[in-house]
């Protein structure tokens, strides 16, 4: 069973922390579950995926967070997102390699994914800035990754300004596009027949990614928009592979050092 862990005190302030088998430390691997930012949709959605990548040795962490609705939108879903992760070197103490921390999100969780691989680019004092644990890797399942296209796109019938309050050109420091390069690895994986969110979402950022020196894999899956986050399904096993070949690089770093 997870162990619960508040980090906040706040009831949606909390994370479900699930360690692999064994007795030495695991990489990390960060669950942020999507629905548009809103509290109609919880943890519940992230829980699969975190028991998946348990069981493949990862250290996996489920992060709920406040929504729009219950005390939660800018800044305070980020802020919650920022806090879960400063929260990681506390927990369970010598289970957790913090030298490889992977965010995975699905929609709107890829904004929070995605935002939380861009914190060290934050200006000082902006909600976020000066993170304790670097993020390495990032997996973006249909991400809302440029909160103006997406506004414009009218994605979740005006879901961006309802999480801003604003508009995006207003709060800089919210959008992850805005805050490129993050020096993370990323692979953004994406259904083609997608309509709540689109496939331009995840294009866009890596465009922009490659022009600030960032290299952003996109994979373009057959499914929809919650395909990509079904552990049964193609697209989530792209995912979890790519996740194991950064596991399968840290344990070789580990061994070769001296």
């Amino acid at each position: 069973m997870p162990e619960v862990v508040a980090y906040g005190p706040d009831p949606a302030q909390f994370l479900e922390l699930t360690l692999p088998e064994g007795e030495g430390p695991a990489p990390v691997a960060v669950v942020l579950h999507g629905g548009f930012w809103r509290a109609a949709y919880g943890v519940e959605l992230a829980r699969p995926l975190a028991a998946e990548l348990a069981a493949a040795g990862w250290a996996a962490v489920a992060v709920e967070y406040r929504r729009v609705g219950n005390g939660g939108g800018w800044p305070q879903t980020c802020a919650d997102v920022a806090a879960a992760l400063d929260t990681l070197p506390e927990l369970a103490p010598g289970r957790l390699d913090l030298a490889e921390v992977v965010v995975i999100g699905h929609s709107a969780g890829g904004h929070l994914a995605a935002w939380a691989a861009g914190r060290s680019r934050l200006p000082a004092g902006a909600p976020g800035a000066g993170p304790r644990v670097r993020v390495t890797a990032a997996v973006l399942q249909a991400g809302v990754l440029d909160l103006g296209l997406a506004d414009e796109q009218g994605l979740g019938n005006g879901a961006v300004r309802g999480f801003l309050g604003t508009d995006p050109a207003d709060v800089p420091s919210a959008d992850p596009v805005r805050l490129l390069p993050t020096g993370a690895a990323v692979l953004c994986v994406h259904g083609a027949a997608d309509d709540t969110v689109p496939v331009s979402q995840s294009e866009r950022y890596a465009q922009v990614a490659a022009a600030a020196g960032d290299a952003v894999e996109v994979r373009v899956v057959p499914g929809d928009h919650m395909s990509v986050i079904d552990p049964t399904g193609a697209a989530w096993r792209i995912a979890l592979d790519w996740v194991g070949e950064r596991r399968t690089e840290g344990v070789k770093r580990i061994t070769l050092e001296p």
